[in-house]
């Protein structure tokens, strides 16, 4: 009969800590959501207040002004294949929000351009702003960047967050943690 009790307060005990270790993983994952927005590649609501994307056509602006965004910010370069910043910015205009254009290199991305960007997702009166590149992983990495030093984030947590955005690269992490560890 002890014996028993001491299985089943086992198996109890295993059940719990994997109840508590599945809420503790539910707890630190990222709320990030992906969303079918058509013009918008990518498109995921980190939160209230931000919202990364890739690829996205002026077609779609209409749409994120009817969302409540008040701004966009472009990391995509002007030379860029497909990046149609100009026609981003009337089109963002037209709808009255703001465009930020935020030239940002996913090869070699310099500190201007990210303190530039992360200034854009700092700064309230952009909110609720879109942040977007051709992929998404620039703006994944900025966000991560964001993610650490304004809002207490651990790496794990942050990373995790970017990776479901779009981060692939690996010279964009590093240059984030790098980043990171330059600005704490």
């Amino acid at each position: 009969m002890t014996c028993q009790i001491t299985n089943r307060v086992s198996t109890m005990a295993v059940r719990a800590v994997t109840l508590l270790a599945v809420l503790a993983v539910v707890g630190v994952s990222v709320s990030a959501q992906r969303e079918n927005i058509p013009g918008i590649r990518n498109f995921t609501k980190v939160d209230g207040a931000i919202a990364c994307g890739g690829s996205t056509e002026p077609s779609a602006v209409a749409g994120l002004a009817s969302r409540g965004y008040k701004s966009i910010v472009s990391l995509r370069e002007d030379g860029e294949a497909g990046a149609v910043n100009g026609e981003m910015d009337q089109a963002a205009r037209a709808a009255g929000l703001r465009f930020i254009h935020v030239p940002m290199s996913a090869q070699s991305p310099s500190e201007g351009s990210a303190s530039a960007a992360l200034g854009a997702l700092r700064d309230g009166g952009n909110h609720p702003v879109f942040i977007y590149d051709a992929s998404g992983s620039r703006a994944a990495a900025i966000l991560m960047i964001k993610r650490m030093l304004d809002d207490g984030w651990d790496e794990g947590r942050a990373y995790s967050e970017a990776v479901s955005i779009g981060l692939s690269s690996p010279s964009l992490k590093s240059f984030a943690l790098d980043y990171v560890a330059r600005h704490k």
